[in-house]
């Protein structure tokens, strides 16, 4: 039990529990849950730039999202495939990793890109651009009258809140790989792509690298925040 205290901090397990009972909630937890959406699409967008370009990135009312891009390549189009699943796990682990380390301002900067790239280039359905003119509101409006100490609780629910979704939709995207293939979403176009490996095998493949992400940031003592 020792080795579990010294690896995650009590207001970080607050916080969690917090962002699981809020993302759960009826329409708040929609609301909520598109940051993480915002940074899935984002992670599509940001590769398929490697080798073509970005149509559009749409956000819904009911916490998903797609983008529309165009590739030139097979390998292109693979690893766009496979970058929304995978940026969105990364990034929770580096909100965790910025705020064990004090530096709250690149995570600020990082979650602002995030909006106005959107906004700017990509998002042009009403409720994307809705989403992503309120939240930027918010949120600047928090960084402007907030004290620091009600910013670093806010970035600390934010992380939370990208950590558990990204385990979450990659919990989601597995199970239906396993029971409706073809309906799997980032799993399903991974397997046309390749024609040989079964959606759910890229399905177990997001969900798992979605828990190694957890654990590392366990290991590593990244939820050891706030104290």
């Amino acid at each position: 039990m020792s080795f579990v205290r010294d690896k995650f901090s009590a207001k970080f397990f607050l916080v969690l529990v917090i962002a699981v009972i809020l993302i759960h909630v009826p329409i708040i937890g929609n609301y909520v849950k598109i940051i993480n959406t915002l940074i899935h699409e984002t992670g599509h967008a940001i590769i398929a730039l490697f080798g073509g370009r970005v149509e559009t990135i749409s956000l819904f009312m009911n916490s998903e999202g797609a983008t529309i891009s165009n590739q030139s390549t097979w390998m292109g189009s693979f690893f766009t495939s496979l970058a929304g699943y995978t940026f969105a796990s990364f990034t929770a682990f580096l909100s965790f990793w910025l705020l064990r380390r004090k530096k709250e301002n690149m995570l600020i900067d990082i979650i602002l890109a995030f909006i106005f790239l959107n906004l700017i280039f990509w998002v042009r359905n009403p409720y994307g651009i809705f989403w992503l003119c309120s939240f930027a509101a918010a949120f600047l409006l928090l960084l402007i009258k907030g004290s620091q100490r009600i910013r670093n609780h806010v970035l600390l629910l934010i992380a939370a809140i990208i950590l558990v979704d990204s385990v979450q939709s990659a919990y989601e995207i597995l199970f239906i790989s396993v029971i409706q293939p073809q309906a799997a979403g980032d799993a399903a176009n991974l397997a046309r792509i390749t024609g040989f490996l079964p959606a759910s095998f890229w399905g177990l493949f997001f969900f798992l690298q979605a828990i190694w992400f957890c654990f590392y940031g366990f290991k590593r003592g990244y939820y050891k925040v706030g104290i």
